[in-house]
Parts: C-alpha cells; sequence; structure tokens
C-alpha cells in the first residue's frame, strides 16, 4: 500500500476497525474509507459502494460477535451477520479488482480439541466449541471465500486468525462482552458498589492468549505489506492466563476488596485456547504492549467512557 491508495475498512466502528483506522491515518495513510460504510445486508448497497468509492485495499474486520452468553442467546443473528458480510463484501472486492484484502477471523474457528498451541494444520480436523459455533462457521465461512477467490481468480485475498482480543473501544455490556470487557465492567461496577462478592461464569480453570487491539490491528496492516499465501496466518504471541487468573489480576487493577465466585454450572467454552504464532513471529512482527499496562489502559478507557455517558445524562 501506498500512502495513496484508497483503504476500505470494512467493520470501521468495530473494536478493531476502530484501532486500524486510527494506526493507518498516523502513519500517512490518508485516503481511508469506512465513515460511510455500505448497508450490508444488502448486497446492491455493497455494489454500489464498491462502485463510488473503487477501494484499492480492503480490510474486513468487522460483524457481530459477543462473548459466552451472546453465542448462546443469538446464533442466528451472530451467523447471519457475519456470512452476509463476507459475502457481500468479498465477492465485490474480487468484483472491482481490489489489489489485496485481508479478512479477521477469530480463534474460535479452530475445533474445540486441538493440540495447543493451535496450528493452522488443525483447522477442520474436529468439533467445534458448541458454544460458539454459529459464529465460527461464518468465520469459517469467509476463510473460505478469500482461498476459493484466489483459487479460481488469483485474487490476492489473505486470512488472519487472530488471539483474544481486548483494549478501548470493546463491548462492556456484561451480559454481552467478551470475558475480558465484561470482567472490566463488572469488578468496577462491584467496587464501585461495594459489593461483598462477585460471581463469574465457569471454573475459572479455562486458559486464553490474549492481545491488545493495537498490536492485533498493526499485525493486520503488516500482512497486508508483507503476507501473501493461500493459507490463513495466526496473530499471537500474547500472554496465555486463565480465567481465574485473569480475575484475580483485574480485581487487584480495579481495587475490589469483594470475593470472587466461580459459577461451575455455567459453561467453559474451550478449555485453552492459544494461537501458534510462529510463522507471523518468524517475519518479523511481534507484539508491542504488555499485558497487565494494557488492561490498565483498557480499564482507564472504560471509567472515562462510562463517567461521560453518565454526565450526559
Amino acid at each position: 500500500m501506498s500512502l495513496n491508495s484508497k483503504i476500505f475498512v470494512s467493520g470501521a466502528e468495530s473494536l478493531v476497525g476502530s484501532s486500524l483506522i486510527k494506526q493507518l491515518k498516523a502513519r500517512g495513510y490518508s485516503q481511508i474509507i469506512g465513515t460511510a460504510e455500505p448497508q450490508y445486508d444488502s448486497a446492491e448497497a455493497v455494489a454500489r459502494f464498491f462502485v463510488v468509492e473503487q477501494p484499492e485495499y480492503v480490510f474486513v474486520v468487522g460483524g457481530k460477535c459477543g462473548g459466552i452468553s451472546m453465542n448462546q442467546k443469538q446464533p442466528a443473528e451472530l451467523i447471519y451477520d457475519n456470512i452476509t458480510i463476507a459475502t457481500n463484501v468479498i465477492h465485490q472486492a474480487h468484483a472491482h479488482k481490489v489489489k489485496k484484502l485481508l479478512y479477521l477471523a477469530s480463534a474460535c474457528v479452530y475445533p474445540k480439541l486441538s493440540p495447543q498451541p493451535m496450528a493452522i494444520g488443525s483447522l477442520m480436523s474436529g468439533p467445534l466449541e458448541a458454544t460458539n459455533e454459529a459464529y465460527a462457521t461464518a468465520k469459517i465461512a469467509g476463510m473460505a471465500l478469500c482461498r476459493a477467490y484466489r483459487q479460481q481468480y488469483n485474487d490476492n485475498f489473505i486470512a488472519a486468525i487472530p488471539a483474544n482480543i481486548f483494549g478501548p473501544g470493546d463491548d462492556f455490556d456484561p451480559d454481552n462482552a467478551h470475558v475480558i470487557a465484561a470482567l472490566l465492567a463488572r469488578l468496577h461496577a462491584a467496587q464501585q458498589q461495594n459489593t461483598e462478592e462477585m460471581l463469574i461464569w465457569g471454573s475459572g480453570n479455562p486458559r486464553r492468549a490474549f492481545v491488545y487491539v493495537d498490536d492485533i490491528a498493526d499485525g493486520c496492516i503488516f500482512l497486508m505489506q508483507h503476507y501473501n499465501d493461500l493459507l490463513p496466518i495466526n496473530i499471537g504471541g500474547g500472554v496465555d492466563v486463565s480465567i481465574r487468573e485473569l480475575a484475580i489480576l483485574i480485581k487487584d487493577i480495579v481495587g475490589y476488596q469483594g470475593n470472587l465466585k466461580f459459577d461451575t454450572s455455567k459453561p467453559d467454552g474451550m478449555p485453552l485456547k492459544s494461537l501458534d504464532a510462529a510463522p507471523l513471529l518468524a517475519m518479523g512482527w511481534k507484539p508491542q504492549f504488555l499485558f497487565e499496562p494494557a488492561l490498565k489502559l483498557t480499564l482507564e478507557w472504560y471509567i472515562e467512557q462510562h463517567s461521560t455517558i453518565h454526565q450526559s445524562q
């Protein structure tokens, strides 16, 4: 990409999308499209968008997503929204001969019992985790679309699989959020309300690898510049912690003095989710943000936004 290339960030208001636009602008890219996104569930609207805007490079990083609770309650919306975005955007990128497209999938595309850390060779080798099967299926379809257009038409479409993402701009709704955002919001509220005990879903034993959102966005830009392969590639290299360790760390950062109680009647999700990032790390990329300082940055953003919302009410 040159600094004058027309770049479309599909999902500009998403967690990764907003970070991606911020980083692209900071690096001097001057023609970033994304503030007036098309109506993704309309193939005609997406087609008109490509006709008018004529992007040269496309990042597909949006789509509906959430934690275990959302995955259980809204599987139809999750699979429909993500398949629709992938189908409409990737096809129009092909039809309008964009120079390159990056599709961002999710670590849940790996089978539930994948060998750890999860490597590309494990994809489609076993059943998915039941709680996020719908969302994962949509993301697998997006990766398959990139591969199919590359194989049939030689389009330079690539796919990346990120580790669990967190950071400013995340959805902090405790009922829908991913684990870090949910724990930050709930523990902050518990600390403010001086609650004696806070209940956390699951045993606390599952382990997750987390990467800060700015590192994921940086990884996407790096891959757009340097990666041109048929196979997807993992974006990882972050810290690996159990949900229990994570909850205790966030409890300390927030300053919550109460007790944590784990509800083992609730699902755990995958027992371990860590990505094999060796191929990307060997290319010279690596995360820049340490885990605990990144958690603090995320909490500071949440508190600032939370106080702004209350002041405006």
